[in-house]
């Protein structure tokens, strides 16, 4: 997953978190993981639609205390959504989202992964292996989509100690390095799934790449 947290205002109230930041600098440095389930598709989401972002945002950060984005108006979402380059891949289980990949076109051919995960019912399923590998890809070939746009020299991204142990192992199994570690406050409120009571005790590591 991605993407660290928001400062709070009391720094003394929130607890510590590790913010990590990784890079691809080739093509050939992406190792795909293993093909998900035949039930399982990746589609882009081509259309900007704030409510279908904002869905998958909170759907997928609820528990592991994404709040960055909460505050957001709908023409402040409109305006992420239509940014030149950025692109949202979305993974389906029958039908059904299961997690979605935001990608966000910078300057001198660089791409961030600025999004990354699973809805928590999906987590442990094997599907967040092949999504981050998928939407890897996707980064590299992204300016064969965008009229204009200059060739992909570098895809980075963060992450974060509240995505869960296996976040940091699923992106250095896919061939990121790391070039940075620093630490920051996190949120001081406990987060409680998607809404209170939708997954109090999650089964699964919130970011196995599994």
């Amino acid at each position: 997953m991605s993407n660290a947290t928001s400062p709070v205002t009391s720094a003394a109230a929130a607890p510590e978190v590790t913010v990590w930041s990784l890079e691809q600098t080739s093509p050939s440095d992406l190792r795909p993981a293993a093909a998900a389930a035949d039930d399982v598709r990746i589609v882009r989401s081509v259309t900007p639609l704030p409510e279908f972002s904002r869905f998958l945002y909170t759907a997928v950060g609820g528990d592991i205390r994404w709040t960055d984005r909460l505050g957001l108006s709908y023409a402040q979402w409109q305006e992420i959504l239509r940014r030149p380059g950025a692109e949202t891949w979305v993974a389906y289980e029958r039908g059904t989202p299961a997690g979605f990949i935001e990608l966000d076109a910078q300057d001198g051919g660089v791409v961030e992964i600025a999004y990354f995960g699973l809805i928590p019912a999906f987590r442990g399923r094997r599907i967040g292996g092949h999504l981050l590998s998928y939407g890897a890809a996707r980064a590299w070939d992204l300016a064969e989509r965008h009229r204009g746009r200059a060739p992909t020299t570098r895809v980075w991204v963060h992450t974060c100690s509240d995505d869960g142990p296996h976040a940091m192992d699923n992106y250095l199994r896919r061939g990121f390095r790391l070039f940075d570690t620093r630490t920051e406050h996190g949120s001081a409120a406990a987060p409680s799934g998607p809404w209170p009571g939708a997954f109090p005790s999650p089964a699964h590591d919130p970011a196995s790449g599994a």
